[in-house]
């Protein structure tokens, strides 16, 4: 059975990071001393329940969490350095640190590694969330054990939940666009002065007009859409804006 580790301290642990072309080595000391930290760990970079929704999330959230108190998330995955670093650059994860625990000695000591040898990935990670107050683990998120990769309880949600369940969750904001337009830049500068994330959908790459016109009824650029409802394009979008002063920031 998985041990919950709740007042315990992080283990000791030196992880080796591939940056900027040098190899750097971060201990856990580094990553959790003084700060408040959320981590998550999961079976490995590129898989279909982590890419499509465990680390996605917590990076659409980041926001609320720092606005809560918290100063870093982490992801670990025993994974090697050069292959989360792409991961990372894929998923376009720029709230999160990922963290490489390649030689699965952070998974080993948390108690947290799995055999995962009949699906060809050797020794795993367990899917769980930690909240780490100054390396000590105030709370554990431990996903269910039963066959297969449960997502219950470790997403970002529940983590969210547990430290203030009152927390504003931000709007999820996606935007169609083409190169080249100038009223697609004048709405992501609209959006980047309130500090308002989006996903950036453009065409002739990520979508066709087609299906912008099946999702929007129109073919024109920008489309804007927040929590699934169409906003429309940059007039639009700076109507909104005046009508919700407090939208983003």
């Amino acid at each position: 059975m998985l041990k919950n580790r709740e007042g315990e301290i992080i283990p000791d642990v030196t992880f080796h990071l591939r940056c900027d072309g040098k190899w750097e080595n971060v201990t856990t000391d580094g990553l959790f001393k003084g700060k408040t930290v959320i981590v998550f760990a999961l079976p490995g970079a590129f898989t279909p329940t982590c890419s499509s929704a465990h680390l996605p999330r917590y990076n659409e959230l980041a926001g609320a969490f720092k606005k809560n108190g918290v100063d870093d998330i982490i992801c670990i995955s025993v994974n090697d350095t050069f292959v989360m670093n792409e991961w990372a650059k894929e998923q376009k994860a720029s709230n999160i640190t990922l963290i490489p625990d390649g030689n699965a000695e952070f998974s080993e000591k948390m108690g947290m590694l799995v055999n995962k040898e009949e699906l060809g990935f050797g020794k795993r990670s367990w899917r769980y969330s930690m909240l780490v107050k100054d390396g000590v683990i105030e709370k554990m998120f431990i996903e269910p054990e039963v066959e297969g990769d449960p997502y219950e309880v470790s997403d970002a949600d529940t983590m969210l939940n547990y430290i203030n369940p009152k927390a504003v969750k931000p709007k999820f904001v996606s935007m169609f666009t083409k190169e080249g337009c100038p009223y697609c830049a004048r709405a992501k500068n609209m959006l980047r002065e309130r500090n308002v994330d989006f996903e950036e959908i453009v065409l002739g790459k990520d979508a066709t007009s087609r299906s912008l016109h099946a999702v929007a009824g129109v073919t024109t650029t920008p489309q804007v859409f927040i929590d699934g409802e169409r906003v429309g394009g940059s007039d639009d979008l700076e109507k909104y804006l005046q009508n919700h002063p407090d939208f983003g920031d």
